[in-house]
């Protein structure tokens, strides 16, 4: 059976994947699915650099503004969203296009990985929780060291649903989460992909993200999240974790001054962006875009990439 076809367009945050995928979308005749764990909340605008209406060029997206900031957006949700919006892109003879920074999203639908959603008791759980709050999180995350030391080494102990997550799993199969997770990425991709990432010199990609931070707060991402604080949205919910909403939540609550709010989503976004470089570079089948090498020329980042969809029979002659 032949594959169907999948193109995916990653890099790290501020690199310029907007412009790209939508000019990318008009041409292959696309739709793009959003892989970025942000964009999917609603009045969630300014802070996510989400992609407006009168930007999209008349291209379909998914994933954008479909869940309230207090619903939890997780991988296994994401999951079954994108399969979802895949189905619908197909069925309309059109090519999905799996766009944003998200590594662990994208690696999850491109390799179709099974996070073996079955749930632990409820009682086990809760046992697990009341220990991190007894003994706390490094106590817990003591216990998956133990093990499974593999998981233990990627998850950091205060992030204690992932910790709670690898136990459950353990104790449901007698086997460490790592192991089953090792066999999963194994998987050959059900789909005929191009699994490009755009990158940039790295002193020109932090110069990005300052000034894209300067812009924000220029647009209003003080008076966004003053609005969903009002609305009833609180740190305790996933999507005001999101990095420019903590820091903003912190001078509201009288944490920091709003100098060091702005100087702190810098520092953590230029971290991010490092962080998501070491994760594509450990992907296997990348191909790596380098603005600087096309002389920051768009139109020969696009041929190129044609020609590549081209040779690997993505696009229909």
């Amino acid at each position: 059976m032949r594959k169907k076809p999948m193109i995916i367009l990653s890099g790290p945050t501020a690199v310029g994947k907007t412009a790209l995928s939508i000019a990318l979308a008009k041409r292959v005749n696309g739709a793009i699915i959003s892989a970025d764990s942000m964009q999917v909340y609603k009045y969630m605008d300014i802070g996510s650099a989400k992609i407006m209406p009168e930007e999209m060029g008349g291209i379909k997206h998914y994933l954008i503004d479909e869940l309230e900031p207090s619903e939890e957006f997780n991988i296994v949700r994401f999951q079954q969203m994108a399969k979802s919006a895949l189905n619908e892109i197909y069925a309309s003879g059109r090519i999905p296009i799996i766009v944003g920074g998200t590594g662990f999203y994208i690696q999850a639908l491109l390799y179709d990985i099974d996070f073996d959603n079955q749930d632990c008791n409820e009682a086990y759980r809760n046992e697990l929780e009341r220990f991190a709050k007894e003994h706390g999180n490094e106590a817990l995350h003591a216990r998956l060291q133990e093990i499974d030391p593999v998981s233990a080494e990627k998850i950091h102990a205060n992030n204690v649903k992932r910790v709670i997550r690898a136990l459950e799993f353990y104790k449901l199969t007698g086997k460490p989460i790592s192991e089953h997770n090792e066999a999963e990425q194994k998987k050959d991709s059900p789909y005929n992909f191009a699994y490009f990432v755009l990158t940039d010199d790295r002193a020109n990609l932090y110069k990005r993200i300052d000034k894209r931070v300067d812009i924000m707060m220029e647009q209003g991402l003080l008076s966004e999240v003053q609005k969903l604080k009002a609305m009833g949205f609180h740190r305790g919910m996933v999507s005001m974790q999101g990095l420019g909403y903590k820091e903003i939540l912190d001078y509201l609550d009288g944490k920091c001054s709003l100098e060091e709010a702005v100087y702190i989503i810098k520092r953590e976004t230029r971290h991010f962006a490092k962080r998501q470089l070491t994760w594509f570079r450990r992907e296997r089948d990348v191909l790596w875009l380098d603005k600087a090498a096309y002389k920051y020329d768009e139109a020969a980042v696009l041929e190129d990439m044609c020609r590549i969809l081209n040779a690997k029979g993505i696009l229909k002659e």
